[in-house]
């Protein structure tokens, strides 16, 4: 009787924290449809909404003022929830990057690249980057804004008994450097999106969900064909996992991204593949 009172009481536990995690809401990443942003601002930003979404991830303003994008935004009932800002401006004038996130009042502000020369990343770089994140991160969490990190996949090559971007997870205060994973480009250097999901719970609050076309071959140079961006579920890197571990790991927002000239048809189908799968 006490062990089956046990199981029982532990199986409430789950269930808490289960449910005590917040469902990941879903995103787009404006830089989606880049093209159709350098041709018609007001017209994309309603086919946006139109699509039905929610939040946004931001990629520039496409000629118009930051206050003039913000109305844009709101005028379609779209809410913005991050940024990227260069790894120099953080590097170098890091107060310039919070004003940028402030004046956005979005929750997240990131970089997307760290400085390497050419296809020669290296642990000298990677220490660097480290420096400049947990300088960053404390910054930005001291005025209610979280620093993330998105790899492109040349973070992964070997070092000591893991990889460089174990390294990089080692080495940052968790408070202050969160990370967003695209799961492209985790799978395109061999990693397994699931997997680093479940290894780091926690440190992964936001998905670039991609999905890349079966059969394309993988580099650790954080370089591919945008035309290998297919619909979500319809490639290699395994998407209806990726959303059962995202749901389980504390996962905020589950952004889409497709590179590809194909992105304003493949993005409607993108959408219903995540809300098959618990993302709206």
């Amino acid at each position: 009787m006490k062990n089956s009172l046990s199981r029982i009481f532990v199986a409430l536990l789950l269930c808490q924290t289960t449910f005590g995690l917040a469902q990941p809401k879903m995103a787009v990443q404006l830089y989606s449809f880049r093209d159709e942003f350098a041709k018609d601002v007001p017209g994309t930003m309603a086919k946006v909404k139109q699509m039905g979404f929610k939040y946004v991830e931001l990629a520039g303003t496409y000629g118009l003022s930051v206050s003039d994008f913000q109305k844009m935004l709101a005028q379609n009932g779209l809410t913005a929830i991050g940024t990227g800002v260069d790894f120099k401006v953080w590097e170098q004038n890091p107060a310039q990057g919070l004003a940028d996130a402030k004046t956005f009042g979005v929750k997240y502000a990131g970089c997307f690249w760290i400085p390497h020369n050419g296809t020669d990343f290296t642990i000298d770089d990677m220490k660097k980057a480290v420096t400049v994140f947990n300088k960053v991160g404390k910054l930005l969490k001291e005025n209610g804004v979280q620093f993330f990190y998105h790899p492109h996949g040349y973070e992964f090559r070997p070092y000591e008994d893991g990889t460089l971007f174990d390294y990089l997870l080692k080495n940052t205060n968790p408070d202050y450097v969160k990370f967003e994973m695209d799961t492209f480009w985790i799978t395109h250097p061999g990693q397994d999106p699931v997997a680093i999901l479940e290894k780091y719970a926690g440190r992964f609050p936001l998905i670039h969900a991609k999905d890349r076309a079966k059969g394309t071959v993988g580099n650790q140079n954080g370089d591919a064909d945008v035309e290998t961006n297919v619909v979500l579920g319809t490639g290699d890197v395994g998407m209806a996992a990726v959303m059962k571990a995202a749901h389980k790991t504390g996962v905020d927002y589950v952004i889409i991204e497709d590179e590809s000239s194909r992105s304003v048809a493949q993005v409607p189908m993108s959408i219903a593949f995540l809300r098959k799968n618990g993302i709206k």
